[in-house]
């Protein structure tokens, strides 16, 4: 039966004040970011690097999110389910609540990011070179985490529109949306982890 497991990594203590959970893409594992904990090098942030629970169809090691090869979506419900439950389980183990946790994540990981992570109260929400896999519905109420969208004008794996797309539909719910392009492909560079450190600071650290 698919689950999550998950690499942790808490390079200032073992109790962290906040959490950074980071998902990675389709055909990664959960090895694809564990660099991240040192290059943010946030004092007070524990970190969790979780595999997605499906096997890879093509990528020796690689793991899925869910189906991309084809229209489907094949295995979206379950992550949805399965990422739900194990952020809220989070708490639990590390004694960080949710609105002291972010979610981070690249490509598909990001894709899940923008879906599961604006259900939960978490302090705030980052897409690396991500997309919409659903069309967001307004809801009564609703108080979404701040939300950062990064994006490489030369991703020609996730196209620029993608992302353009996913802001525009996500500030029409109300979703507080800070939205940044780069000179980059689909991949994460340091120009923009630097802007994603300086969000977490303004957005979580500073918060308190």
């Amino acid at each position: 039966m698919p689950n999550i497991e998950a690499i942790s990594a808490m390079p200032n203590g073992d109790n962290p004040t906040y959490l950074l959970v980071v998902l990675h893409g389709w055909g990664a594992n959960y090895q694809d970011f564990v660099p991240f904990a040192k290059v943010l090098n946030l004092d007070g942030f524990g970190y969790f690097f979780p595999n997605a629970p499906f096997t890879h169809f093509q990528v020796p090691g690689g793991k899925a999110w869910y189906a991309l090869e084809n229209k489907e979506f094949t295995g979206l419900a379950e992550s949805r389910r399965l990422l739900f439950d194990w952020l809220n389980s989070l708490e639990a183990s590390t004694g960080v609540p949710l609105n002291q946790t972010v979610l981070a994540g690249f490509s598909q990981g990001g894709a899940m990011t923008l879906d599961v992570g604006l259900t939960l109260p978490l302090a705030a929400v980052c897409s690396f070179s991500g997309y919409l896999h659903y069309q967001p519905q307004p809801q009564e109420k609703a108080a979404f985490p701040p939300t950062m969208i990064i994006h490489g004008k030369q991703d020609f794996v996730v196209p620029l529109q993608a992302a353009i797309k996913a802001r525009d539909e996500l500030t029409k719910i109300g979703v507080n949306v800070k939205y940044q392009e780069f000179d980059m492909a689909h991949e994460v560079q340091e120009p923009a982890i630097a802007l994603f450190k300086q969000f977490l600071i303004e957005q979580v650290i500073n918060r308190d």
